[in-house]
């Protein structure tokens, strides 16, 4: 049970593009989708530490729709139907146009709404903390704040915006001074010895029709054009969105209103924007080390090591990351390993697909993993949901040969139908084409073996 059931949504942004976590987080599975350590995924761990203060029928989530069929299968993992709770961005357009969007399909159906805007990577450690926060700022969305939580910084930090507060308002929180962008450390370390600057977490909680009075003072025309697009009966363009303007909520309604207050928060937040922030974040061993999957670590000191598919083995070494994926591996020193977005950025420009998905690419119907490419083959495992099917499109000069290694394939092709179980298999020419289908309750499991003779 919630303790707020009606009015209140959460409003969860999804739609980050996953650089800054390379080779774990890329542009097609974000870090929000990523499960670092542990069995749920950053937007699982974000929904979940909602309850019991916010309900889970009113979570709406904007994302792009490159992630939607994946988002929907984490949510419905934790037993949250996703069906009208994901909103699709055509493609990214910043956080205002995205918490607009979502605020204006949920003032469709609610019209004295307030919304709790989080993103959806970030993480928090003293729940409890958290949840009284989340009703002061409630408490003070209803008597018509635009509340914004700002994180009471232990250490001089510049990768993160920083709020100035004012003078106390009520429920301990301050009017907002100014929002200062990311500072160097030297004026880090002043905005901390001032005691009155606060990290900008990115999380906010509002009444809409607040907010709506303050989008048609300071960005009508953001306001005006979002509204256009809602209000047709298709989908988005995604040509019609890139004409938005590409604004953080931050400039465009913070910086400006008289109506902002920030909350003096201590629950122990990370937006995760690097390896150090989550390597500093988890619990560490005995020798200072954050360690997940397969490692044998010796004189190994201060460091962090993600193992996936392979053994991970170091030898004396301190104040290292080491991340290990099917295709990369990702080394660096601790203080530097913020800067892969500049491997990523060389990636991109090089026409690596590393930079942009992984071997198993994730589908409404499955998964799609190659395990193996060459010039003249290539070997892929095809993993297909219960009740989910796809086609596999003929291709010139290619022979395709599939053997079932787990669960009942339902084939069809042109001339007939038939049923696969575990250890048989089918060829078919570079004319043929076949409809599989998972007719069974579990995961259907295929290998495909790709043969080219052009």
């Amino acid at each position: 049970m919630s303790e707020y059931k009606t009015n209140v949504y959460p409003v969860l942004l999804a739609g980050g593009s996953g650089t800054r976590l390379w080779p774990v987080s890329r542009e097609l599975y974000p870090k929000q989708l990523v499960k670092f350590i542990g069995e749920d995924s950053l937007i699982q761990i974000t929904i979940k530490r909602l309850a019991p203060v916010l309900d889970a029928e009113n979570i709406r989530v904007v994302c792009v729709k490159e992630h939607l069929s994946e988002i929907a299968r984490h949510m419905e993992e934790i037993d949250i139907m996703a069906a009208g709770k994901i909103i699709c961005e055509p493609c990214g357009r910043n956080t205002a146009p995205a918490i607009l969007l979502g605020m204006l399909h949920i003032l469709k159906h609610e019209e004295d709404a307030i919304l709790c805007i989080f993103p959806a990577d970030h993480v928090i450690r003293d729940i409890s903390a958290f949840h009284e926060k989340l009703r002061s700022a409630i408490n003070l969305a209803e008597v018509g704040y635009i509340v914004t939580f700002g994180i009471k910084p232990h250490y001089p930090e510049t990768g993160y915006g920083y709020i100035e507060g004012a003078g106390e308002i009520t429920d301990q929180a301050f009017s907002v001074q100014r929002f200062v962008e990311k500072p160097d450390m030297e004026t880090a370390r002043r905005y901390v010895d001032a005691g009155s600057f606060f990290w900008n977490s990115g999380m906010f909680t509002f009444k809409a029709s607040v907010m709506m009075k303050e989008l048609k003072i300071y960005q009508p025309e953001l306001l005006n054009k979002m509204k256009t697009l809602v209000l047709t009966e298709y989908d988005i363009s995604r040509d019609d969105y890139q004409l938005l303007p590409n604004i953080a909520i931050d400039h465009a309604i913070m910086e400006k209103t008289d109506k902002g207050a920030v909350l003096p928060s201590d629950f122990g937040w990370s937006d995760i924007g690097s390896w150090k922030s989550l390597y500093d974040f988890f619990p560490k061993d005995q020798s200072s080390n954050v360690i997940d999957g397969d490692v044998i670590a010796i004189n190994t000191e201060n460091c962090l090591i993600m193992g996936n598919e392979r053994l991970v083995a170091t030898n004396n070494i301190n104040n290292i990351v080491v991340v290990e994926t099917p295709d990369s591996v990702f080394v660096s020193d601790m203080e530097s390993s913020r800067d892969v977005k500049s491997i990523v950025k060389k990636l991109k420009e090089k026409g690596r697909r590393e930079y942009y998905k992984h071997k198993t690419e994730y589908h409404p119907w499955g998964t799609f993993t190659v395990l193996e490419m060459k010039d003249n083959f290539r070997v892929v495992k095809l993993i297909i949901y219960p009740g989910s099917k796809l086609e596999i499109k003929a291709d010139a000069s290619i022979i395709k040969h599939l053997v079932v290694i787990k669960g009942q394939a339902k084939t069809t092709t042109e001339n007939q139908s038939g049923l696969l179980n575990r250890g048989q298999s089918m060829m078919f020419t570079e004319k043929q084409a076949v409809k599989l289908e998972n007719p069974g309750e579990e995961p259907l499991e295929i290998v495909n073996v790709e043969l080219d003779f052009s």
